[in-house]
């Protein structure tokens, strides 16, 4: 732990001194006093940044410190983001005049000749990178001001080959990765519940991590979603952060009693939790099954709790299947192998990774490299998945071209 700790501290503080190279470029002609101010601000705010990251775990979660925890460190996250895009464009030119410096050194028999006209070039090299380091400083605090709370409602036409009639037009509601422990106010999950609620659906489906690890975190929303209602039910999974698994406990018991409680909040919401089983609903004489899974991620970092096999006994008779499953990868990595008469797939999981470009006929994250289908709707042959942005944070508090979304499904016979 203290090797990975200096190892940190290092490569930040060598972050944090090549970016000032810029500012100090940037600050020689001003008055000395200015200056003065300046790399004070710019070495206290680093080593502030430092300090909070480092002492992140044993910062309180509860009251007043809570905010203080979330927003800090998406603040530090920003910081030093900014301050590595920051450096490229001194990275650049460092590379170039070694070049120079080299090709010099063969072309001279062994002088080496440093350029003296480098000050206009420098002054431009250093405002490029406070210029760099601005905009995606800028962008991301917008995306924690309004970009969080920017709730989209989508609606997509949902043709299911086989669909009984009595289903045609069935309107359902998807939500997940509410992630209730990154909320600071109950106001943002008021304004989903009433925008949910709107949309008057047949049945609500919420695809997993009601929590970021701890079943407390949920606590002080249970009477706000206990509002959260469909005439056909409300059935809910497990995400992968629902487990605890990302943080420490004194015991297996209390992990245990954790998962519990968080189970029994479930229910006390209103909510039907399906953990590897199903429900069959039935209609004028026609039937569809819902099928939940607990968390079954294709990677190896993610514990596979799900049984498929399990959730899927009793379903084989049942013309229409739709699947609550919160892992993505599960789809390509299980279903559409093994279960080919499972119709829909609906997952959250990826957030989107929070950050990239959304616009009609193009969408683009950092997160497609990780996930082959991360967000909207995939078919294969057959066979459809749906993969929700999801609606709360986790670890940077804000989105950016990637909003948080509610997606409004009506099922019609293909």
């Amino acid at each position: 732990m203290v090797i990975r700790i200096l190892i940190f501290s290092v490569i930040v503080l060598a972050l944090d001194l090549y970016f000032f190279q810029a500012v100090k470029t940037l600050t020689q002609n001003l008055s000395p006093d200015k200056k003065v101010l300046i790399i004070a601000i710019y070495w206290i705010v680093s080593v502030c940044s430092l300090v909070f990251a480092l002492s992140f775990r044993v910062i309180p979660e509860d009251g007043a410190w809570k905010a203080f925890k979330l927003y800090g460190m998406s603040m530090v996250l920003i910081i030093m983001i900014s301050k590595v895009l920051g450096i490229l464009p001194l990275i650049f030119d460092d590379i170039i005049r070694l070049g120079n410096c080299i090709g010099n050194f063969f072309a001279h028999g062994g002088d080496i000749k440093v350029a003296t006209q480098g000050i206009t070039r420098a002054n431009f090299l250093s405002k490029m990178a406070i210029i760099v380091a601005a905009v995606p400083m800028v962008t991301f605090v917008y995306g924690m001001v309004k970009g969080a709370f920017d709730y989209q409602v989508r609606k997509t036409k949902l043709k299911l080959a086989g669909l009984p009639k009595s289903f045609e037009g069935l309107k359902i509601v998807q939500i997940s990765d509410l992630h209730l422990g990154s909320f600071v106010s109950t106001s943002p999950i008021a304004r989903v519940v009433d925008i949910v609620n709107e949309q008057q659906a047949d049945l609500i489906f919420f695809t997993g991590d009601l929590v970021n690890n701890r079943a407390v975190e949920a606590e002080p929303f249970i009477d706000l979603l206990k509002a959260v209602a469909a005439p056909m039910g409300v059935y809910s999974i497990l995400g992968n952060h629902d487990y605890g698994d990302y943080v420490e406990w004194p015991s297996s018991e209390a992990k245990k009693s954790n998962l519990q409680r968080l189970v029994d909040i479930h229910g006390e919401i209103g909510w039907k939790i399906l953990l590897n089983e199903n429900v069959i609903l039935e209609k004028d004489g026609d039937k569809l099954a819902i099928l939940g899974i607990e968390n079954w991620g294709a990677m190896l970092r993610f514990r596979k709790y799900g049984d498929l096999s399990k959730a899927y006994q009793g379903t084989e008779d049942v013309q229409t299947k739709l699947l609550l499953s919160h892992d993505p990868s599960h789809w390509r990595g299980q279903v559409t192998e093994e279960y080919k008469d499972i119709d829909c797939t609906f997952s959250g999981h990826t957030h989107g990774m929070q950050f990239g470009i959304e616009i009609p006929g193009f969408k683009w994250s950092p997160v497609q490299y990780v996930y082959k289908q991360w967000a909207g709707l995939y078919k294969e042959g057959g066979q459809q998945l749906y993969v929700n942005r999801g609606l709360g944070c986790l670890g940077y508090m804000g989105r950016v071209g990637i909003l948080p979304e509610i997606s409004v499904f009506e099922l019609e016979s293909a």
